[in-house]
């Protein structure tokens, strides 16, 4: 099987330009691709998750990845997707999320010998001038053809302020600059940024000549796999300081019975014979598929030591093996009044609720326990020595939990 059947039958590929061309590039290791991340938070999500993957993968191809990080579009924003203005950060504070964003990328992608790159699209964004970008770039938009684009009329109701609709230009301006520096042939991206990368196309061959090599191919649910990275507490990060190995798994692990096997073939590096084999699986058989898709994308981010100690820990708190390592937050004799603590400060603490009105809420609506008794009462106390030893087994719902202890 070559690259792109796999890449076809994980079902990775929506849309592409000059699909032979493409498949012969890929398939025989002769593409220089980039895709783009913008720096909107001081870590990667598993909505970047399914991009890091294919880069990782079409790299064990042969190809070459350029990892292209937003410091210069991250001042102004994709409004792709969205039905508000992003707020606009600080140039210190996108320059320290890039800083988190290459730690995070070593972890899938080679950048050792020249096998790949890391660029910044601020080293020629943040140089250009106005009216040359009117004149050299500009030019060759249409404005009419802009307004069709998805991205600009699900907003044009709410409001698209000028500021966010240069974003396609700067976008389309970043392929054809790679591909002018550093050879790049190719542009992936989600089927929400069609509109964006074929712009990049069109402005190279319009620049340099219909016989610019350069294509574009979209990835079928990154737009989706853009929600995966949020749950209704929040965000799933790749940061082990944000969201840990533990929780990592435990978000895989409790993925929908419909969604188990799709996130098997997107994401995880197994062959694809043996996930085919799993087509079948049903009832019990889809549990086993979840924790082999929470073990191999914890071991794939957060290394084998630390997947096989989320996986364990998990078996352990639903009574399934030994006692292992399970989420723990630890307090101090200042967390204490008067010898106690009330739950709903053991929530917040924990990080189980965000607030402590969230946390008011669960109570009342009966979503929380201690050592599996229910908690009614949002005035109810934890003696500070029920801490000690092995602790109490605080939990929010049927899927958050934390080990409560005194240190």
């Amino acid at each position: 099987m070559t690259c792109y059947e796999e890449l076809q039958q994980r079902g990775l590929i929506a849309q592409v330009t000059d699909e032979a061309e493409i498949r012969d590039m890929i398939d025989n290791g002769k593409a220089t691709f980039y895709i783009g991340f913008d720096p909107t938070a001081d870590s990667l999500h598993v909505g970047h998750f399914m991009a890091l993957c294919l880069m990782k993968r079409l790299q064990m191809a042969g190809n070459k990845p350029i990892a292209l990080l937003g410091g210069g579009t991250g001042m102004v924003g994709d409004p792709s997707g969205r039905t508000d203005m992003r707020p606009m950060m600080t140039e210190e504070t996108i320059n320290h999320n890039i800083d988190c964003f290459k730690h995070q990328m070593s972890r899938f992608i080679d950048f050792s010998d020249g096998k790949a790159q890391m660029v910044n699209n601020a080293d020629w964004l943040l140089d250009l001038n106005y009216i040359e970008l009117l004149r050299e770039v500009g030019a060759h938009f249409s404005v009419n053809n802009m307004l069709r684009a998805e991205c600009y009329k699900q907003r044009m109701e709410k409001g698209l302020s000028f500021f966010e609709f240069n974003y396609m230009i700067m976008q389309a301006y970043d392929f054809y600059m790679l591909y002018k520096k550093y050879g790049c042939n190719m542009q992936f991206g989600g089927d929400d940024q069609w509109s964006n990368m074929l712009a990049g196309t069109e402005l190279i061959r319009r620049k340099l000549g219909k016989d610019a090599y350069a294509m574009t191919i979209t990835l079928l649910l990154n737009s989706e796999g853009k929600k995966m990275g949020k749950t209704q507490s929040g965000a799933v990060w790749l940061d082990p300081n944000k969201t840990s190995p533990f929780d990592f798994y435990q978000y895989w692990r409790n993925v929908g019975d419909a969604d188990v096997l799709k996130c098997i073939r997107l994401l995880t590096f197994l062959p694809i014979e043996q996930i085919n084999e799993m087509n079948s699986w049903e009832g019990a058989q889809l549990n086993t598929a979840k924790e082999i898709l929470a073990y191999e994308l914890t071991k794939l981010v957060h290394g084998q030591e630390e997947a096989q100690k989320a996986q364990d820990g998990a078996k352990a708190l639903f009574g399934q093996g030994a006692a292992a390592e399970i989420p723990t937050c630890r307090l101090e004799e200042a967390d204490l009044k008067d010898g106690a603590i009330d739950v709903i400060s053991m929530l917040v603490k924990s990080g189980l609720s965000a607030t402590r009105n969230e946390a008011r809420r669960a109570i009342e609506q009966g979503g929380v326990s201690v050592d599996g008794d229910a908690v009614t009462d949002v005035r109810a106390l934890i003696a500070g020595e029920k801490l000690n030893g092995e602790g109490i087994m605080l939990r929010r719902g049927k899927k958050k939990f934390k080990k409560i202890i005194m240190d």
